[in-house]
């Protein structure tokens, strides 16, 4: 609330957001785990969950056409993701946004190491 009244939030910022929700979309989406360092007993255990023929298609028609880029990949091991606000956020306290990729998260990246 404070951000807003005092315009540090507002359309276009660039915020650092958790990366938690979109790490498991994408490993129920697309069947693989991001962002895991470490693989032991919990990479075995969900291996183990069976899934049926139709769905084994789906993930792995899936898993072919999704390219990661490598910058974006390094920030879910961090656990943190970089969004550029696409709303005006006001007294309702939701804004919405998009993750930045590609040549914008390039640019932003630069910019925030000078």
């Amino acid at each position: 609330n404070e951000l807003v009244r005092t315009n540090t939030l507002v359309k276009g910022a660039i915020v650092q957001i958790d990366g938690t929700p979109f790490r498991d979309w994408y490993k129920r989406h697309y069947g693989t785990a991001l962002g895991n360092k470490k693989k032991g007993a919990k990479a075995e255990e969900e291996e183990a969950v069976k899934k049926s023929k139709s769905v084994e298609t789906k993930l792995a028609k899936r898993k072919e056409a999704s390219e990661l880029d490598q910058k974006l990949e390094d920030q879910f091991n961090t656990g943190r993701l970089y969004a550029r606000l696409s709303s005006r956020p006001g007294q309702i306290g939701r804004a919405d946004g998009y993750i930045l990729e590609g040549k914008e998260l390039d640019f932003y990246l630069k910019k925030m190491i000078k």
